[in-house]
């Protein structure tokens, strides 16, 4: 039996990264996925992928950043489906500066994407989670909140509210039977950090840091919304699991 047969998922930031990696493991087990991201093509193209593949994907282009595009995302799911299983809250940006010369501009993208759409979309979604009556919840932080590092200050800060949250949904839709924990990545190998990792010193300082000793990939961090996502976590609820190779434990 196939962990979320017959379920109905939604991924936002599906079109690459740990959001493509999700959808494909989630279609895979079972699902109907849903593939939003801002990049309609990509996410067309991604869920071609799947659907050649003979697995049930719908790519739907939205910006989480703007309200319209959220309503529209979570009506596609009730005009096709009327409920909703599993929402995995992943899509995210940065924009990396040394916080002193962050511009308000800056500042704004960040917090849009990382913490309002978060927020928005976790809102917005609750009908149809509710009416699933074993809805979950992911909502995709990062180690970095409760980290700093140079240049990732403002990221760090909408992570660490995307970690509050979550813990204050767990608590407030648990009486509707949703459960809402915070998946935290370490380093993974993503259009995300390509930039730094282009750095051979910068790739080396992070993989010494780790107590694995290597980067992530994001298909190891998709199993672990897999797990948030399926019964076997029916008794989980405002976790932040860490999914760093043991980045966050190490001194």
């Amino acid at each position: 039996m196939k962990r979320l047969e017959g379920r109905i998922a939604l991924v936002t930031g599906a079109a690459s990264g740990i959001g493509h990696a999700t959808a494909r493991l989630f279609a895979e087990e079972g699902a109907h996925v849903y593939l939003a991201d801002v990049d309609g093509p990509g996410a067309e193209t991604a869920a071609g992928e799947l659907v050649a593949a003979g697995l049930a994907a719908t790519p739907i282009t939205a910006d989480v950043s703007l309200g319209q595009d959220v309503t529209a995302m979570f009506r596609a799911v009730e005009i096709g489906h009327g409920r909703l299983d599993v929402l995995v809250n992943n899509a995210g940006l940065n924009v990396r500066a040394d916080f002193r010369h962050l511009s308000d501009a800056d500042w704004a993208k960040i917090r849009e994407v990382n913490l309002d759409g978060v927020v928005r979309v976790a809102r917005d979604g609750f009908a149809l989670l509710s009416a699933s009556g074993r809805g979950s919840l992911i909502n995709v932080a990062s180690i970095m909140a409760h980290r700093g590092l140079r240049q990732l200050t403002a990221y760090s800060a909408t992570k660490g509210a995307v970690t509050a949250l979550t813990r204050g949904l767990a608590v407030e839709y648990a009486p509707f039977g949703i459960r809402v924990n915070a998946l935290c990545p370490g380093f993974v190998h993503t259009g995300l950090t390509a930039r730094a990792l282009k750095n051979p010193a910068i790739e080396r300082a992070l993989v010494d840091s780790t107590a694995l000793r290597r980067l992530g990939q994001p298909e190891e961090v998709a199993r672990v919304a897999l797990f948030l996502a399926s019964d076997e976590a029916s008794y989980v609820t405002g976790a932040e699991l860490a999914v760093d190779g043991g980045m966050s434990a190490a001194l």
